[in-house]
C-alpha cells in the first residue's frame, strides 16, 4: 500500500500536471473538431466478405517447450488453412528461404518470387542471416507477419471468386518489416491482381484492413467524445486526414500516402491504406474501429465500409465487429483438443531426442507441475 502522505502528494502533483498541460487536450479538440462535419452515415452493402487470421503464437504457447516451437498457420473464415509451418528461433533462415523459394505451392515462396528476392533476411532486415550471432527470438514474429502478407497476396492473385468479394485483413494495411521498396512493389502487385479480376472475370475484389487498436484512436478518442464526433445514433464513419494521422505516430512516414513524399523526396514505403474511423452500431457509445481502405480503392470507401457494416450487424460474440474476422479468429485458435494433441507431439519429439534418457522426462514433468495452482 502507498503511504497516505505519499498518495496525497501524488494526487496533488497529478492535478497540477494535468492543469498545466490542459492545453494539450484543447489542441487535440481543435484538431478534431473540424472533422465533425465530415461524418457520414454508413449504408449497408451486399458483398461477400472473407477474412483470414494467423494463429497467434502469444496466445498458444506450448508448455514445457525448451525449443520455443512456433506454429505458423493462417486460416480464413471459410476454415481453409494456408502456410502451415513449424519453426523455432534457431531455425536456419537460409534453409527456410530455400524451402519456400523452391516450393511452387508455398504462399510465402510465391511472394518472394514476385519480389525477386530469394532470401528471407534480404526480404526483411528484421530476419537474421545464418551468419549473424545476435539472433533475437522476435524474428519469428516478423516471419509470421510476412506469412500473413503472403497469404493476402495469394488470395488476391491466385484465387478465383464467383461474386464480388471484400477481403478483410486483420490489422492495418501498413508494415515496416519489408526492406527497401519491397512493400511498395508488393502493394503494386496487389493492385494489378485486383484489376485483372475486374478485367478478366468481371469481379470486384475489395481490400480493407481492420484493427482493434490504433495510435490515432488512442490520441483523439477523448477529444472526439468531447466534441461529439461520431456521436450519432446510426452507423457512421469518418475519413482521417493524413496530417492529423501523422501527429499520432512517432514516425510520420507511417502515415504517408502514395502521393506524398518525405524529407529529400523519400517515397511511401510503409503505407498501403487510407485510414477511417467507423462505428457499426446505432448507439452513441458503440465501439469505434480503425479501418484502412486499400489506397487505390479510396474512392469506393463508402461501398467497402458499407460491406463491413453488413458483416458486423450480426457480429458475435463481439457485437458490431465484422463476423468474418471473428470466425477466422475462432478457426485459427489452437485450443482444447487440437492444443492437447500438439502438446503431446512436443513430448513425443523430446522423448525421441532424449533416446535412452527418455524415461527421465516423465519424472521431470511431474516435478515441474504447477504447484502454485493447488491453492485454488
Amino acid at each position: 500500500m502507498i503511504d497516505p502522505e505519499i498518495r496525497t502528494e501524488l494526487s496533488r502533483r497529478i492535478a497540477e500536471r494535468i492543469g498545466e498541460d490542459r492545453r494539450i487536450l484543447d489542441d487535440l479538440r481543435a484538431e478534431i473538431s473540424p472533422l465533425k462535419s465530415h461524418v457520414r452515415k454508413i449504408q449497408p452493402r451486399s458483398v461477400t466478405s472473407l477474412a483470414f487470421v494467423g494463429t497467434d503464437g502469444g496466445n498458444n504457447q506450448l508448455k514445457f517447450d525448451p525449443f520455443l516451437i512456433q506454429i505458423i498457420r493462417v486460416v480464413d473464415s471459410s476454415n481453409n488453412s494456408y502456410a502451415l509451418d513449424v519453426i523455432t528461433p534457431e531455425s536456419d533462415t537460409d534453409e527456410l528461404s530455400k524451402r519456400h523459394w523452391e516450393n511452387p505451392s508455398s504462399e510465402l515462396g510465391q511472394m518472394m518470387r514476385f519480389l525477386a528476392v530469394d532470401k528471407l533476411w534480404r526480404l526483411s532486415p528484421m530476419i537474421p542471416s545464418p551468419s549473424r550471432e545476435d539472433k533475437s527470438p522476435s524474428w519469428v514474429q516478423v516471419y509470421r507477419e510476412l506469412t500473413e502478407w503472403a497469404t493476402l497476396f495469394h488470395l488476391i492473385k491466385n484465387r478465383n471468386y464467383g461474386t464480388d468479394t471484400l477481403i478483410v485483413f486483420d490489422g492495418l494495411l501498413r508494415s515496416k518489416v519489408f526492406a527497401g521498396e519491397f512493400f511498395a512493389k508488393y502493394l503494386n502487385g496487389i493492385h494489378q491482381a485486383i484489376q485483372e479480376h475486374q478485367n478478366n472475370h468481371h469481379r470486384r475484389i475489395y481490400l480493407a484492413g481492420l484493427a482493434k487498436h490504433s495510435k490515432v484512436l488512442e490520441r483523439y478518442e477523448l477529444a472526439m467524445t468531447l466534441e461529439c464526433v461520431l456521436n450519432v445514433k446510426y452507423p457512421a464513419y469518418l475519413e482521417i486526414p493524413r496530417h492529423v494521422e501523422a501527429k499520432a505516430y512517432v514516425w510520420p512516414e507511417y502515415a504517408r500516402g502514395a502521393n506524398q513524399q518525405g524529407i529529400e523526396g523519400e517515397s511511401n514505403k510503409f503505407v498501403g491504406g487510407k485510414m477511417y474511423l467507423a462505428k457499426f452500431g446505432s448507439s452513441v457509445s458503440d465501439p469505434i474501429w480503425p479501418i484502412d481502405i486499400f489506397e487505390p480503392q479510396n474512392d469506393e470507401a463508402h461501398l467497402i465500409i458499407g460491406s463491413l457494416l453488413a458483416d458486423a450487424i450480426n457480429g458475435f460474440p463481439v457485437p458490431h465487429y465484422p463476423r468474418c474476422l471473428q470466425i477466422a479468429h475462432q478457426n485459427a485458435a489452437l485450443v482444447d483438443f487440437d492444443f492437447d494433441v500438439l502438446q503431446d507431439e512436443v513430448y513425443k519429439g523430446i522423448r525421441r531426442a532424449l533416446g535412452t534418457d527418455a524415461p527421465t522426462l516423465d519424472s521431470f514433468l511431474l516435478r515441474t507441475a504447477d504447484v502454485a495452482a493447488r491453492r485454488y
